[in-house]
């Protein structure tokens, strides 16, 4: 048996998410269909993260075991032949046999766009948060530095989730907001992230910019764990998982970005 590891790239507005349901399109049933017709076997794939609906990945990958012979340069192409245009497979390569895309992860990067133009993108309006107010950039910068390091950010993470984890504590790498031009980006590294976390962090900060949060409200949900003092749950079409790490060597250069 071959174990495998691929990257792919999908567009997540037309999906429930990365992982499979019984009742709705997911990519990872798509993806296990594809392979499936491909190699001509049942196959279960592993992915590196679990997106929400609406969700989208610049680098996404997953890994499975196969008995087929077909190369990789081979499986790419037939993938990319049979795919819808919203998914994209970028590599395929052999990997350990103890690799999973998942457990094997040393940490991940998550970018939320935001179109802060004075009008709507009709274009890309599955594709970054449309918000009209002007935002101070560098304050938000700064404010997002109060994030990194090792914190309890269960005030950063959907309520119902909490209950089926160990423990809420994660170490962020580097957190920062830039401006293009219209396009507000709000990036965020490190070895974990819960439900809804970069999603939550991104509506704190955006509440500091209306002031209806300040950065002692930042300290303060970091300390206490308590929901109601971070902001708001953002909408999930502004979300891309933007980068997947596998080695210290890629995590080490992150924090020196």
């Amino acid at each position: 048996m071959r174990n495998l590891k691929v990257c792919i790239a999908y567009n997540g507005t037309a999906y429930h998410g990365w992982q499979r349901q019984n009742n709705n399109i997911t990519v990872q049933q798509l993806i296990e269909e594809r392979i499936g017709k491909i190699t001509d076997s049942r196959v279960t794939v592993h992915g590196c993260s679990r997106t929400d609906a609406g969700v989208h990945a610049r680098e996404f990958h997953f890994s499975f075991t196969t008995g087929s012979a077909i190369p990789c340069g081979g499986l790419m192409r037939a993938l990319n032949a049979t795919l819808p245009d919203d998914i994209a497979v970028l590599s395929c390569e052999e990997a350990p046999e103890n690799f999973h895309a998942r457990f094997s992860a040393k940490g991940k990067e998550y970018v939320y766009l935001v179109n802060n133009a004075a009008h709507k993108d009709p274009f890309g309006n599955k594709l970054a948060l449309f918000y009209p107010y002007r935002l101070d950039e560098k304050r938000l910068d700064e404010a997002s530095k109060l994030f990194v390091g090792t914190h309890d950010f269960a005030a950063f993470c959907k309520a119902d989730a909490k209950e089926h984890l160990a423990t809420t504590v994660r170490t962020i790498w580097d957190a920062k907001v830039t401006r293009s031009a219209d396009t507000v980006s709000f990036t965020v590294s490190g070895d974990g992230f819960l439900h809804n976390m970069v999603r939550i962090i991104v509506g704190t900060l955006i509440y500091i910019n209306e002031g209806k949060r300040t950065e002692e409200d930042i300290l303060r949900s970091l300390e206490t764990g308590e929901r109601d003092i971070a902001g708001i749950t953002i909408p999930p079409h502004g979300l891309y998982l933007n980068k997947v790490f596998y080695t210290e060597r890629e995590t080490k250069k992150d924090e020196n970005t």
